[in-house]
């Protein structure tokens, strides 16, 4: 992988990682378009570009970690069905989910749902004032839901968002819900996948993960307030349209490559 390629997956990371878009369907996607080998390095950079992101949504809602403990009980209760079936299934998911045609299928069925869901949402009151004061119940369910999100293409924040709607959240709390459950499950599936992964680099690739970190961040930042101020205006429907459309273009573009 070359620095210009780094800099524009970093780019994608940060855009879509808390957009309900699936970031490693397109991380997935944009290396298979650019001919990216998935070499440890790659994987490892994917990674670790992540924690860039992570940071933004930490900074961004320090005050919300800081109101006192009732919001890490709530993120821990939605964690554990993640961190269980993350753990007995991880393997199998990085050894047979992680491939194009995956991810275009999870793109196309995401962004159904993601168009259908919105109609339900156009006037749905909540049942909670503060996301804090969801219940365990509430908490649990939506951590079901992101379970879902293993399979690559799916999206972590469009699984999380659409199970905090069917919980009798409206969109802008399910979203934040979303962001703020982003923070432990994406540092524990990153923590798990260095651990797992050979960080003896050279230098120039330290300085790529660096920079790579540091534009996740910037991007993620910028993503995170467009979004948040979108779907309280707009809904999710041009997101399911986006999804749908980019999963048709990539089957129409593998299957083009495998007719040449």
């Amino acid at each position: 992988m070359t620095l210009f390629q780094s800099i524009i997956i970093a780019i994608i990371e940060g855009l879509t990682e808390f957009l309900p878009i699936s970031s490693t369907g397109h991380m997935i996607l944009a290396s298979a378009a650019m001919g990216i080998h998935e070499d440890e390095f790659v994987k490892t950079f994917e990674v670790f570009i992540q924690l860039g992101a992570i940071l933004a949504i930490a900074l961004m809602y320090i005050k919300r970690f800081f109101r006192g403990l009732k919001i890490y009980y709530k993120l821990l209760a939605a964690f554990i069905p993640t961190a269980i079936v993350g753990l007995l299934a991880y393997e199998i998911i990085k050894g047979y989910l992680f491939n194009p045609i995956v991810v275009s299928i999870s793109l196309i069925v995401g962004g159904i749902i993601l168009i259908l869901i919105d109609k339900r949402v156009v006037n749905q009151e909540t049942t909670v004032d503060e996301v804090e004061d969801i219940t365990y119940k509430q908490a649990f369910f939506i951590g079901l839901f992101q379970c879902l999100a293993m399979v690559p293409g799916t999206s972590r924040a469009a699984a999380t968002i659409i199970g905090g709607v069917f919980n009798g959240l409206d969109k802008k709390q399910a979203t934040e819900f979303s962001f703020l459950l982003a923070v432990p499950t994406m540092m524990a599936a990153g923590g798990y996948d260095l651990l797992k992964s050979d960080l003896a680099f050279t230098q120039a690739q330290v300085m790529m993960l660096l920079i790579g970190s540091g534009i996740a961040f910037v991007t993620a930042w910028i993503a995170v307030k467009f979004f948040l101020h979108y779907v309280s205006n707009h809904g999710f429907t041009a997101f399911g349209w986006y999804r749908i459309a980019l999963g048709i273009l990539f089957l129409i573009f593998m299957w083009g490559n495998d007719l040449g």
